[in-house]
């Protein structure tokens, strides 16, 4: 599937700006930037060197440029690498790439550079996969938890299971050679201590995909309530700006207002809804309506409710109603500065429900509040050495090795022939190695490299 061809494209973000750097990779790529650079010989300089010059059409003169060399293997992609820095102009760039191409480059696929360095060994898929999620991180956890998977974390715990399986089926294998003695080469004691050992793993990797995940995305977090309850008066508090438009009048809020707020470097988004209630006009009951459908689709409930106007059975009636399994539930007791009922005291909460009273208008507990929503979603669950999995594609092979191991443990419990023991082990490394790319195909490399940027 390697292309020997000499790839080129720009690898800074299109638009006007100081400098554009252009890469080329590729056997070429050193002896194509010579011919167009007016300088020192490109071609008999060290690798990891910079070299001002011109790039020349002919006699034309199209920018002055500082050339970086990376001669393979010591590069990215393990092949010879070139990066053209020059102004940031989107002529110069086009016009420096259309001269590369005429002299033999071909424009890059989106995600062709980190290809080569996965076909070339210089990654494995899922470092490959933390390439394009480190380029589109947008907060410090998932900076965190793309970085430890590009250096290699989840690759080294996977291939450590995967190399106790491998030993065991060739034991198992073996067998096969000598079915006609009746012998067992794999015992199967210790086999059945390595399937629970790596089912532990495996399980705890699948349940590390929810906080996973919403780390890469950012986590959904409703602010829900009665009208009047103070729940856009939050929203501007906890952005510390006016974002949301603040009234007396019930109902201001018709439709969700969506924010990201940072706390502890993982992302919140804060989506503020109009208040339940028994809608007075069509517009207000769709707001309603997209207000039920974003608290189904929160990992995080803020519930804010108005402790001067609302009884204590009406506050137990909506927390009825919101509280849902496997959505972390944050109950809020606004309005404080006016009133500290003794109605707080008759609430009775359930023990997983967190509790906090604040006054948004006043700007009171809304640090404690970030605090308690943050340990809410996140608690101890982030650390910098747990291997975290935030791809989709890699929790469906989990589950599908889950299902393998299970049909391993299974035939170990009622013993059944070793042809059916290796097969069943066999389904299991094929869906690990699916992981780490040590089995591919090629719309698996396609569909995961077209999402990636061109020149990356």
């Amino acid at each position: 599937m390697i292309s020997n061809e000499t790839i080129v494209a720009l690898s800074t973000p299109p638009g006007i700006g100081a400098i554009g750097v252009i890469r080329l990779s590729g056997k070429d790529a050193i002896s194509i930037t010579n011919s167009v650079f007016s300088g020192k010989d490109l071609l008999k300089q060290d690798s990891h060197t910079l070299h001002f010059g011109l790039i020349k059409d002919g006699d034309m003169v199209i920018d002055e440029v500082v050339v970086s060399l990376f001669v393979a293997p010591k590069s990215y992609t393990k092949e010879n690498v070139v990066e053209i820095s020059c102004h940031g102009s989107n002529y110069i760039i086009q016009q420096i790439i259309s001269l590369l191409i005429r002299r033999g480059a071909s424009a890059a696929k989106p995600g062709e550079f980190t290809l080569r360095a996965f076909l070339n060994g210089g990654l494995d898929l899922s470092q490959a996969e933390a390439v394009a999620d480190l380029i589109s991180s947008d907060s410090q956890a998932a900076h965190s938890v793309a970085m430890n998977q590009l250096r290699g974390g989840f690759s080294t715990e996977l291939n450590l299971l995967r190399e106790q399986l491998i030993h065991f089926a060739s034991m198992i294998e073996l067998e096969l050679d000598f079915s006609e003695e009746d012998v067992e080469f794999a015992n199967r004691d210790q086999l059945q201590d390595l399937i629970n050992k790596i089912t532990l793993v495996i399980n705890k990797l699948i349940r590390s995909f929810e906080l996973g995940n919403v780390i890469k995305e950012g986590i959904n977090t409703v602010i829900a309530g009665r009208p009047n309850a103070g729940k856009s008066t939050l929203l501007n508090a906890l952005l510390n700006e006016d974002r949301a438009i603040v009234s007396e009048i019930a109902g201001t809020t018709r439709d969700t207002i969506e924010e990201v707020l940072n706390i502890n470097g993982i992302n919140f988004r804060l989506i503020d809804t109009a208040g339940i209630r028994e809608a007075t006009d069509t517009i207000e009951a769709i707001g309603v309506e997209k207000t039920m459908q974003k608290i189904s689709q929160s990992a995080v409930l803020v519930y804010l409710f108005d402790v001067l106007n609302l009884s204590a059975s009406e506050i137990k009636e909506d927390i009825k109603s919101l509280h849902k399994p496997g959505v972390s539930f944050v109950a809020v007791a606004n309005k404080m500065d006016l009133s500290y009922s003794d109605r707080l005291k008759e609430l009775n909460l359930p023990s997983d429900i967190n509790f906090i009273s604040i006054s948004a208008k006043e700007n009171q507990g809304i640090e404690e509040l970030k605090e308690l929503i943050y340990n809410t979603a996140v608690g101890d669950k982030l650390s910098a050495n747990h291997t975290m999995v935030t791809n989709i594609r890699h929790v469906e092979a989990l589950q599908k090795t889950q299902v393998a191991l299970s049909s391993v443990a299974n035939g170990l419990l009622n013993p059944v022939t070793s042809d059916f023991l290796a097969m069943d082990i066999k389904q299991a490394l094929y869906y690990l190695g699916e992981i780490t790319g040590a089995v591919t195909t090629d719309d698996l490399l396609e569909n995961i490299f077209s999402k990636f940027c061109i020149g990356k």
